[in-house]
């Protein structure tokens, strides 16, 4: 193509401690309560963009090409557009190396890879502060993508949301130690994605005010409990947090049940391993996966424990991970 633009970026995704459930803003993405998030080594995403020529904007994701715009992935190339003052059509090749749409935030590095390929191919230089408000407009959690370790995306109070944001609360090498095992039950999609089943929940939760409140009191646990590496701390707040994620879904109207079979024998494995003196808890997003924390010297037994169980059709062993970074490798 003349006059190309390309530039490539690989993100990974990253699973919450605490979570991000409702918007207080859905154009803008601005969430009702600040979250915390572990990015994570192994759940990644490769994306290359570029810019050239007239027409449609082409969007190839692992092999398929985009039908349904979800994410309204063709919506934010346009924000990137307008911020960079350029035309041209997009072609957007993406590949992820683990089940998209299903529970293991496939859109937080999807959207962050994105958000970083084009914004450079567009010939925007952004700081990670402005790529985070960036990324935050296509898929909330893409935020915290962009950067690596721990990260917390601060609620903001603005209402432009330029005070709604994600930044490093400790770099990979703080936590070593730290393992969080994606436990995959299903390859299927999920039946209802996460938008509209937040603003589902916000819409008709009875229980939602509550669920605000005791999430930022989380976040207040899981910050300290990181910063002095209190994996007791962190791990039983995480637990907790995401039960009470999933009872607003619970209660929503109509009511949203993301679990399996498959989840409720992992939660209640690692409960009963966990009254055997083995440091491990669960966490979910929307989705059926379980993730279980858990440290590095029991990780060999809980993921031979894992393979004992016939719903985990297999595991992932992820590390505290990079932020986004481009690549000289395209995709095309």
């Amino acid at each position: 193509m003349a006059n190309e633009r390309k530039a490539t970026a690989v993100a990974n995704a990253n699973i919450a401690l605490v979570k991000y459930w409702g918007k207080r803003d859905p154009a803008l993405i601005l969430p009702y309560n600040g979250s915390m998030s572990m990015t994570c080594e192994g759940l990644q995403t490769i994306t290359t963009v570029a810019f050239a020529g007239e027409g449609q904007d082409e969007i190839i994701i692992n092999d398929d090409e985009l039908r349904k715009d979800e994410k309204d992935i063709r919506g934010h190339l346009d924000r990137i557009r307008k911020l960079a003052g350029i035309q041209g059509k997009a072609r957007i090749v993406s590949e992820t190396n683990f089940p998209v749409a299903a529970g293991l935030a496939s859109s937080a590095s999807g959207l962050a890879a994105l958000t970083l390929a084009a914004a450079a191919a567009a010939g925007l230089q952004l700081s990670p502060k402005d790529l985070s408000i960036l990324a935050r407009q296509g898929s909330g959690s893409a935020c915290r993508s962009i950067l690596g370790g721990f990260v917390e995306w601060k609620r903001g109070s603005q209402p432009d949301g330029t005070d709604s944001y994600a930044l490093q609360v400790a770099p990979p090498q703080h936590w070593p130690d730290f393992r969080m095992v994606a436990c995959i039950v299903s390859d299927k999609a999920k039946p209802v994605g996460s938008r509209a089943g937040m603003a589902q929940t916000v819409a008709t939760c009875p229980y939602y005010p509550q669920w605000v409140e005791t999430a930022t009191k989380d976040l207040e646990t899981v910050r300290q409990g990181i910063l002095t590496k209190d994996f007791l701390a962190v791990a039983a707040a995480a637990e907790l947090n995401a039960l009470k994620m999933h009872a607003t879904m619970m209660t929503t109207t109509p009511p949203i049940i993301y679990w399996t079979p498959a989840t409720l024998e992992v939660m209640h494995a690692v409960r009963a391993w966990r009254e055997e003196g083995i440091p491990a808890y669960f966490t979910m997003d929307a989705g059926p996966q379980v993730k279980i924390l858990t440290l590095e010297p029991q990780l060999a037994e809980v993921e031979r424990r894992l393979s004992q169980l016939e719903g985990v059709a297999r595991t992932i062993v992820c590390t505290p991970g990079q932020g986004a970074a481009l690549q000289e490798k395209h995709l095309f």
